[in-house]
């Protein structure tokens, strides 16, 4: 299955309510005053593609981020995020569908859990000097790359 997202521009906000209702039963909606807005957004998660890098890899048997020679443990949530990110590298996974695949309900409430999750996922990959990052992408979602 393939996330989508439309993009919807419009200067008044009269205007991008109207947009809004419109287009309210897409999964993933962005609503800009300005085509420079919409650049911005693109510019950011135009990069879907991407790989994993050569020598990092979580071994689900052990629950372990691997880095070369070096590992480092992973609590069982830690290990699942990481585990949906490096499926799709490059792929901008929205807060409610990592909330389900991750912690099985959809409830995202304020984002503090994914955020926190982030936050640690990315201080291990630092601590090993893993060349990748998790990237989140204001509004919109969470993405891993190389």
């Amino acid at each position: 299955m393939t996330d989508s997202v439309v993009i919807g521009i419009a200067s008044s906000a009269d205007g991008r309510r109207r947009l809004a209702q419109m287009l309210g039963d897409s999964e993933t909606i962005l609503i800009v005053s300005t085509p420079d807005q919409a650049r911005q957004f693109l510019d950011v998660v135009a990069p879907l593609g991407g790989e994993v890098p050569e020598g990092l890899r979580v071994d689900s048997d052990r629950r372990v981020l691997c880095w070369l020679d070096q590992e480092v443990a992973l609590t069982p949530l830690e290990h699942d995020f990481l585990r949906c990110l490096v499926t799709a590298p490059g792929r901008v996974w929205t807060y409610e569908k990592l909330h389900l695949a991750v912690w099985g309900n959809d409830h995202v409430g304020r984002g503090s859990d994914i955020h926190s999750m982030v936050r640690r996922v990315r201080a291990k990959l630092a601590r090993l000097g893993a060349a990748a990052t998790i990237h989140a992408i204001r509004g919109v979602g969470i993405r891993f790359t190389a």
